[in-house]
């Protein structure tokens, strides 16, 4: 089974390309990429992109740090005291992940409880007095009047909105649930699939097992190219929001409570595609709130711009991972995004380099 590690090139090379043939026809064309539309329509129509990228990543960690400690461990004999070697390596490194992750969130927990002082969210409801303040002064009276006067006023619409679209909301929180849920499922899968399936078997496998074996082949190094893609994109997501946070603000005497926390929430959040931006971008703005409404605007306008920045940049760099022009790249998010939602647009990028890939290989590009 392959294994994809990150690196600065692309970790795929460009599939053999067979000698240039005449276009296909309708049915060839769809019988060429039926593996691939076969693999992700359930995933997609039954909103189960969250499982199977859950499962991914988790496979990758298992493997990278399995074949990094099967390195290690080269000296040992192959059965050592009743374990092979390779599933010892494979358990350590599943073991391994899990503890540091579980560690990570509880320091982390713990850290930013720590830091979620009392006088954060003093400032934050005073800056929020202020600014209601600012709007009744600045607004026209037609529309000052539907603006809360006090934040008591602020907190009664609140409630009454709870109220109103309490179905809504209590329709998301199942959604937000079941999310957690298909990320846990997602990893025990894949974690599973690390220690069970033997990378290299010695045995020749039936067609359909090898058929389906070399398609999962294909998916992980097509995922392993897209999801270290999506770490360089995270990274500069990261840096240009630690910029403004830890430099811009504080020159000009606005420095914002937790700035370090939030750079770290920034790169986490950056590994989500779209909603992750949107999710670090509310709590930026949100204790923006603390220095007044000028800054809270100004902090909004800067991450829109690292947002729309990163939208052509995801395109060029996964666009050179999977050798894809950018151009190319944005049409099919577009066209995904349209079709099958967020979903279809976190999941055009490996889609269509599977598709591409099937392509080049039969000399059809």
């Amino acid at each position: 089974m392959s294994d994809f590690t990150p690196t600065d090139t692309p970790s795929a090379p460009v599939p053999t390309r067979l000698a240039s043939k005449p276009i296909p026809d309708i049915k060839t064309f769809l019988l060429a990429i039926g593996g691939v539309v076969v693999m992700w329509l359930p995933v997609l129509l039954l909103h189960l992109t969250l499982v199977l990228f859950s499962a991914l990543i988790a496979y990758a960690l298992t493997r990278s740090i399995a074949n990094w400690l099967r390195k290690q461990m080269a000296y040992l004999r192959p059965n050592w005291r009743g374990f092979q070697t390779h599933q010892l390596a494979e358990w350590l490194a599943l073991s391994g992940w899990l503890l540091v992750t579980v560690v990570l969130v509880i320091l982390t927990g713990d850290w930013v409880a720590e830091k979620m002082s009392v006088d954060v969210f003093g400032k934050l409801v005073e800056q929020i007095t202020l600014v209601l303040d600012q709007l009744h002064r600045m607004l026209p009276d037609d529309v000052a009047r539907h603006v809360p006067s006090s934040v008591s006023m602020l907190q009664t619409q609140l409630l009454a909105m709870v109220k109103t679209y309490a179905p809504q909301l209590q329709l998301a929180g199942i959604h937000t649930l079941r999310g957690l849920g298909y990320v846990l499922i997602g990893m025990i899968i894949g974690s599973m699939m690390a220690v069970q399936i033997t990378p290299h078997p010695r045995a020749p496998l039936p067609p359909i097992v090898s058929y389906a074996r070399g398609q999962f082949d294909e998916l992980t190094q097509v995922f392993g190219d897209v999801f270290f893609a999506q770490v360089k994109i995270s990274t500069i997501n990261t840096f240009l929001t630690a910029v403004y946070l830890l430099g811009i603000l504080p020159l000009v005497g606005h420095p914002l409570p937790m700035a370090w926390t939030v750079v770290l929430i920034t790169f986490a959040c950056g590994l989500i595609p779209v909603v992750g931006n949107l999710v670090s971008n509310v709590i930026i703005v949100l204790l923006s709130l603390t220095h007044g409404l000028g800054v809270s605007l100004a902090s909004l306008a800067w991450l829109v711009s690292i947002h729309k920045l990163e939208y052509f940049l995801n395109a060029q760099i996964i666009g050179h991972r999977i050798h894809a022009a950018a151009w190319e790249l944005l049409i099919m998010m577009l066209l995904f995004e349209a079709t099958f939602g967020i979903a279809g647009l976190v999941a055009a990028p490996v889609i269509y380099a599977q598709i591409k890939r099937v392509l080049l290989h039969r000399g059809w590009l």
